[in-house]
């Protein structure tokens, strides 16, 4: 019985070792807003193009490599890498593959924050997220 114990203790330790060694990769691409540029005083609606680079846009579902779908946060910061986005009124979904929408905000200074993440809507982190400043009238 000793003998399982020492070696299941062997691959644990190995395993903690490979994994301090060789952290996750970081997600490769960038996301970005095409439209509104930072700094934009904007009147009625706001149109928002998104953009990303390196990853392939995929509607929300299916966990696949490479792939993921935009959060639109608004007056918010990006969400921390494997943490689910959570869905309200200041965390926008767009689980279908959107790329476009437009926001009716309230006349005021907003951020923006573009949040890219996986089928399963886990958050690929700040690496994958770009925050502008808007002004609606």
């Amino acid at each position: 019985m000793k003998k399982s114990y020492t070696v299941s203790a062997l691959l644990i330790a190995a395993f903690f070792a490979f994994s301090y060694c060789n952290p996750p990769a970081k997600a490769s691409g960038r996301v970005f807003f095409t439209e509104p540029a930072d700094g934009a005083v904007i009147e009625g609606k706001v149109k928002v193009m998104m953009g990303v680079e390196g990853m392939e846009v995929k509607p929300a579902g299916e966990l696949v490599e490479g792939t993921g779908h935009h959060h639109i946060i608004i007056n918010g910061s990006s969400v921390e890498k494997g943490m689910v986005v959570p869905a309200d009124e200041k965390y926008i979904h767009f689980g279908k593959g959107q790329t476009e929408t437009e926001l009716e905000l309230e006349p005021g200074e907003y951020s923006l924050t573009l949040q890219f993440a996986n089928g399963l809507h886990e958050s690929y982190g700040p690496d994958l997220s770009q925050t502008i400043k808007i002004t609606v009238k």
